[in-house]
């Protein structure tokens, strides 16, 4: 009976589930040893992730100078020279025109607060809204600029020691990040080779295979987001500055960021232009809409498919679900991040069904033709 019960499948699981329930809790009592390694992968998580980003994107350019006899050590040179130059070039023209129209934005903010309360007081004159006495409501939200200044100055005040903490992190990032992805474009060829000795013979080929799949998932995904932002970015910009909308260029960097979020991107970059123009130029700001759309059009036809194409092959439906949970988890790093690591664990859980059919399959035995089929006399009827 023993016997029977050990061979339960009922038995089995419940071993299982007994075992991983004790080793979470023995593990939760001995947090102390696991501390520091989580510390030791937090550190090093923002380094690494920075410069794998730009390892998938300036890889490529380093196989293209290779193509022409070029050593590697100096293709990586050329790289990180070019790197610099769009570095110093970011640093000397983005950053200020960004930094000048920020500031004009934020010195206009009262302007446009007040466009806000003249209109919302104005539909508050409705006669659907009179039974709800909208403008006590409106008196009770206090939504004037000053109140809004001095909530975020209070804000900002009481979050001084994380500001400090992003500070010392940011400059951490920029100080090791540029090392770690020298590196890795150096010895980024070595690293399967690496690890394939120390796998099974058996199972070699199937986890050769299974990285080289997920390095291909990862750089197309990586380096068509940076060219979709840069177009989304370039294109709205000129958009917005053919209609004549102010801070064209600070709206068309923000849309450019945003878009890299699947599908609520798009419209979230377009949030800010429209709230800006919307209460005093109506039009206008349907003309930013428009903008926008084309853009869209142009990237979700044309960019997208030639880029990224149907490497990813997730649902829409999916990618929404994804963002809501990774959101609430992980902020908006999880945002930007969720996708991408949905698709490489996508990846990887096909793989092993792929391999796990195949293995199936193999083992079937092979049917062997009777021998009145295999002899002479049966092949010359």
């Amino acid at each position: 009976m023993f016997e029977k019960l050990r061979q339960s499948k009922l038995f089995f699981w419940s071993a299982e589930l007994l075992v991983i329930a004790t080793l979470i809790f023995v593990s939760s009592k001995i947090n102390f040893i696991f501390t520091p390694i989580g510390t030791f992968f937090s550190t090093l998580f923002a380094p690494v992730l920075v410069a794998g980003f730009l390892y998938y994107i300036l890889n490529p350019i380093v196989n293209l100078l290779m193509k022409t006899k070029m050593k590697r050590i100096f293709a990586i040179l050329i790289v990180f020279l070019l790197l610099i130059i769009a570095l110093v070039l970011l640093l000397v023209s983005v950053i200020p025109s960004l930094i000048s129209q920020l500031s004009s934005l934020a010195s206009n903010m009262p302007d446009v607060f007040k466009s806000v309360e003249a209109w919302v007081y104005q539909m508050a004159e409705l006669p659907i809204f009179k039974d709800f006495d909208l403008t006590k409501y409106i008196e009770q939200l206090d939504i004037s600029y000053g109140n809004i200044i001095q909530q975020f100055i209070s804000g900002l005040s009481s979050s001084l020691g994380s500001i400090v903490s992003t500070v010392a992190s940011t400059t951490i990032i920029i100080v090791t990040a540029p090392f770690i992805l020298f590196y890795m474009l150096k010895d980024g060829d070595r690293m399967v080779p690496g690890i394939k000795r120390f796998l099974p013979k058996k199972r070699q080929n199937d986890i050769v295979e299974l990285l080289g799949k997920l390095n291909k998932t990862l750089s197309s995904y990586i380096s068509g987001q940076a060219i979709e932002c840069l177009f989304v970015a370039t294109f709205t910009v000129i958009g917005y500055s053919l209609i004549g909308v102010r801070y064209a260029f600070l709206f068309g960097v923000i849309a450019g960021i945003t878009n890299l979020i699947p599908y609520l991107g798009p419209y979230i970059g377009l949030a800010p232009a429209v709230f800006v123009t919307v209460f005093d130029e109506p039009f206008k700001a349907l003309l930013c809409c428009l903008v926008v759309l084309i853009v869209q059009q142009i990237d979700g036809n044309i960019i997208y498919p030639n880029v990224i194409g149907k490497s990813l092959q997730i649902h829409p439906l999916t990618i929404i679900l994804i963002l809501l949970v990774a959101g609430n988890i992980a902020g908006l790093l999880g945002i930007f991040l969720a996708v991408p690591f949905y698709a490489v664990c996508k990846t990887i859980v096909v793989h092993i069904f792929q391999m796990i059919r195949q293995n199936k399959i193999d083992e079937q035995p092979i049917l062997e033709l009777p021998d009145e089929i295999n002899s002479p006399e049966s092949k010359e009827k």
